[in-house]
């Protein structure tokens, strides 16, 4: 059965930092997300309400009276949200939701949401920092209103100083945590992530396509349902996703005795690192010249199991593997699993576009003793929560 979208209000209000609120709808839309958007009239003049709507896939609420398909918009909106965001929430916006006011669609809608607020406050330092700012923003969080930001930089103005809109993923990552069960508070989850690095010399090494996606967002959804999560990190771009305690390494060996130490105070180990199978033997402790030096070889060796080391040691404890495959995927996957001693192998295949290295949406099967499962194409959050979601069930028994 598919999973129902989480239902997500953006109110959109007129400040500079409006367009950025396309970014956040991205975001959000990105982590399986189903966005809706309500406009101030200000707030179009940054941004047109044709933007949102190609974004969004639904009409943009602007008004109390021409809102297609519906004569009392602001109540539609507000029984549909599961929770609502103010980007950017300017100081007008954030006293009228202080004191009550409902003048138009977006703070209308907005009065009526009994689903969690969050509010991006973006403006002038000299507005954020008024005392009727910081009057209402404390009545605000009195009530329960969440804040995220603002940041302190330069702002549009020029001027230097508190008012900055909280980056767009800091964002994206609040509202997620609005929606987010706290069903994994109290397990301690320890993931792995992305390539490893293996030296040739101090300046080429061997590595593969990995970008460490699908294990950075594991970790952040395990760490927005509430878990204690630790991640060791092969070598990538991505940001530390918020709450994760981070460990980074470059080698397969680095790797493994990251992880098996870490072990040592988790309840449940996902291994979705692409670890290196092989690692030079004897790596050179210098720039290696080929008009002197020339490689027209490289002897390897195999590099210790990090799965199977886990395995070994884990009494109760849950472990589970990943098969990254391009032929006979649930024979391979079936295989690690009896040789790992695994409780669970993620299988997909990476040869197919929406489930290769870098993509935003994976295609996987479940693959345990119990059977296997097999799942819809899914944006890599809706992925990782499913495979949460067995390691809950089973951590409960």
């Amino acid at each position: 059965m598919k999973a129902e979208k989480s239902r997500v209000l953006l109110a959109v209000c007129g400040g500079i930092a409006a367009y950025k609120a396309c970014e956040v709808l991205r975001g959000l839309q990105k982590a399986g997300c189903e966005v809706r958007v309500a406009m101030t009239e200000d707030a179009s003049r940054f941004v047109g309400t044709a933007t949102f709507e190609a974004l969004s896939g639904s009409p943009v609420a602007t008004s109390l009276y021409d809102y297609p398909g519906s004569a009392i918009p602001h109540i539609e909106l507000a029984e549909w949200a599961d929770a609502a965001v103010v980007v950017p929430a300017t100081a007008n916006v954030l006293a009228k939701m202080a004191c009550g006011i409902a003048d138009d669609c977006l703070t209308t809608t907005l009065l009526a949401c009994a689903c969690p607020v969050l509010v991006a406050p973006g403006m002038n330092v000299h507005m954020w920092r008024n005392v009727a700012t910081q009057a209402n923003v404390v009545a605000l969080r009195e009530r329960g209103v969440r804040f995220v930001g603002p940041d302190s930089g330069r702002l549009a103005c020029g001027e230097v100083g508190e008012g900055k809109l909280a980056d767009v993923d800091e964002i994206a990552a609040a509202v997620l945590a609005l929606l987010a069960p706290r069903d994994l508070a109290g397990l301690r989850v320890l993931v792995d992530a992305g390539p490893t690095h293996e030296a040739i010399d101090p300046v080429r090494y061997i590595a593969n396509r990995s970008t460490g996606k699908m294990g950075y967002a594991i970790a952040e959804a395990a760490a927005r349902r509430g878990a204690d999560v630790t991640l060791v990190s092969g070598p990538t771009s991505l940001a530390t996703p918020a709450g994760v305690r981070r460990i980074d390494v470059e080698s397969a060996a680095q790797m493994h005795d990251a992880m098996l130490a870490a072990f040592e105070g988790a309840d449940v180990a996902i291994c979705s690192a692409a670890v290196a199978d092989y690692t030079p033997a004897a790596p050179a402790d210098h720039k290696l010249k080929k008009n002197r030096e020339h490689l027209d070889a490289i002897r390897l060796t195999e590099t210790a199991d990090i799965l199977a080391g886990l395995c070994a040691s884990k009494g109760a404890r849950l472990v589970i593997g990943f098969a990254a495959e391009t032929d006979d995927l649930l024979a391979h996957a079936q295989d690690k699993l009896e040789r790992k001693g695994a409780d669970l192998i993620v299988a997909n295949d990476v040869s197919r576009p929406e489930s290769t290295f870098g993509a935003d949406t994976n295609r996987v099967a479940l693959v345990s003793a119990e059977g296997v499962e097999q799942l819809e194409t899914m944006p890599l959050a809706g992925v990782a929560d499913a495979i949460l979601d067995w390691a809950r069930q089973r951590a409960a028994r």
